[in-house]
């Protein structure tokens, strides 16, 4: 199990961001790394890439 450092993330939200220190305890760990910046996963797929992955690896029928 990880660990949060508390007082170093109430410094990035209270200080960084201008939270109130009610608004910082309202947020949840993930929403505070977004706010943060912190990329917290991939984005999902889009179109683009979608035909991109189709035009790699076309459907094929087997005979």
């Amino acid at each position: 199990m990880s660990r949060f450092d508390w007082p170093g993330l109430m410094r990035a939200g209270c200080r960084g961001l201008g939270l109130t220190p009610q608004q910082f305890w309202q947020l949840t760990p993930v929403e505070l790394l977004i706010l943060l910046g912190r990329d917290v996963g991939q984005a999902p797929l889009n179109r683009q890439r979608l035909e991109e992955l189709a035009r790699a690896f076309p459907d094929r029928k087997e005979p």
